[in-house]
């Protein structure tokens, strides 16, 4: 029973699930029939069905619905968005394609790791026979240790150290990321020379999409801060609260955005050229869906990237086995001539 109760929807069964709902909602179901015609069809599991069931009959919204089927905090707090501006459709159609676009920057990440991961590990087999039968033989005939064999026989020590190493420190990331104000996080993360472009462009689109949604069905900028500082995202709510803050103080909400790093610098820009031409939702959500899509191709950028970088890595291990193998019968030859 503790094995269903973390049993969650597979990123496939998620997007499978949305697109589900999403034309059911077009073709006038509501909530309750929804959940009905999947317990009826049977195309999402029991377990899910009777979550969504349960979920219904307490009164919960969407949202909340998806939130105990274990979808990300993003897609849970876009759809709690809609739930309040009532752009459901467009919300779930969006979710739909981002999802889809993940899996499948998940799927090329796979296919380049795989092959190349292959080969490291059929590397460290071959880096443990040469440290147990190899170098004790060299050892045995009286030929002296180079830097490659003293590598070689540490291999597995310096394996299973950087192992350890790479655990601890994600460990204490993951550590100081929940000690920390997700803001902070966020800010900080946003400077890293490597993170920062994904971080601006992901963080810029996601809140760029919501704000220009709300601001379409009439809110204002006020109420639209109102409604962050009640998601259940903790970067959107301390965001929606630090220009709770400002507006206080009398800054204007351009000015504040500039100052948070992890949004892209056009974004402050393009909010006070909207609120001179009163177009500020149109304009956010067309600059949303060009930081999205520069978010994937960022994405799949970096796949082309990975799969060259390991491959070095394998081929400067085998030159690494053939020194440890050679120079030690060079040696040898040496000394008898």
């Amino acid at each position: 029973m503790r094995f269903r109760r973390k049993k969650k929807l597979s990123l496939e069964k998620q997007i499978k699930l949305i697109q589900l709902m999403n034309n059911l909602f077009a073709s006038g179901f509501h909530l309750g029939e929804i959940i009905h015609f999947l317990e009826r069809s049977q195309l999402t599991e029991p377990i899910f069905t009777q979550k969504m069931r349960a979920g219904l009959l307490a009164g919960d919204a969407l949202s909340k619905i998806l939130e105990d089927l274990a979808f990300s905090k993003s897609v849970v707090t876009q759809v709690s968005l809609a739930e309040k501006h009532g752009n459901l459709s467009e919300t779930l159609t969006l979710v739909e394609r981002n999802l889809r676009q993940l899996t499948e920057v998940r799927k090329k990440f796979i296919a380049v790791a795989t092959y190349p991961l292959m080969l490291l590990g059929f590397l460290v087999v071959i880096m443990l026979g040469l440290k147990n039968y190899l170098l004790p033989q060299i050892a045995s005939g009286g030929n002296s240790s180079n830097m490659a064999t003293v590598l070689i026989s540490n291999a597995p020590r310096l394996f299973l150290g950087s192992v350890v190493i790479l655990a601890l420190t994600g460990f204490l990331i993951a550590w100081r990321f929940k000690k920390h104000a997700a803001l902070t996080n966020f800010q900080q993360l946003a400077r890293l020379p490597v993170l920062s472009n994904f971080i601006k462009d992901y963080e810029t689109a996601y809140f760029a999409r919501e704000w220009g949604l709300l601001i379409s069905q009439g809110l204002d900028l006020q109420q639209v801060v109102a409604l962050m500082r009640t998601e259940k995202n903790r970067l959107f709510q301390e965001v929606g609260e630090t220009l709770a803050a400002s507006f206080l103080s009398g800054h204007a909400f351009s000015d504040e955005i500039a100052r948070f790093s992890f949004f892209t610098p056009e974004l402050a820009l393009i909010i006070a050229y909207g609120e001179l031409k009163s177009k500020l939702g149109v304009e956010l959500a067309l600059y949303a869906d060009e930081c999205w899509a520069r978010f994937f191709e960022r994405c799949n950028r970096a796949m082309a990237w990975i799969q060259p970088l390991v491959f070095l890595f394998v081929a400067l291990a085998i030159v690494l086995i053939y020194a440890a193998m050679l120079l030690p019968i060079y040696s040898s030859m040496n000394n008898v001539l």
